[in-house]
């Protein structure tokens, strides 16, 4: 199990980054949260199997359509046990 949370820049608010986030990782199994932050950015936290981790860390420096994602600030964290994936 590893746990990795992503900062996602560019033109990722308003675009279904966040649903489309949580449908993804829950099609992969996976648990941890996804939200906007002030700054602009989305913020997010995935735990899991670790190919699965790495395939939405991935995804994220693409987006859903209509994104336009700069770049993915990635930081690996000690796991929680985090089972559910939710919007924060």
């Amino acid at each position: 199990m590893v746990r990795r949370r992503v900062s996602v820049h560019g033109r990722v608010q308003g675009v279904f980054f966040r649903d489309t986030t949580r449908r993804m990782a829950r099609s992969r199994g996976l648990g941890g949260w996804v939200r906007n932050t002030p700054e602009g950015t989305v913020e997010a936290v995935f735990e899991g199997e670790d190919d699965a981790v790495d395939s939405m860390v991935r995804w994220c420096g693409e987006g859903p359509r209509g994104a336009a994602v700069e770049r993915v600030e990635v930081t690996e964290e000690e796991p929680e046990g985090l089972t559910e994936f939710r919007i924060g």
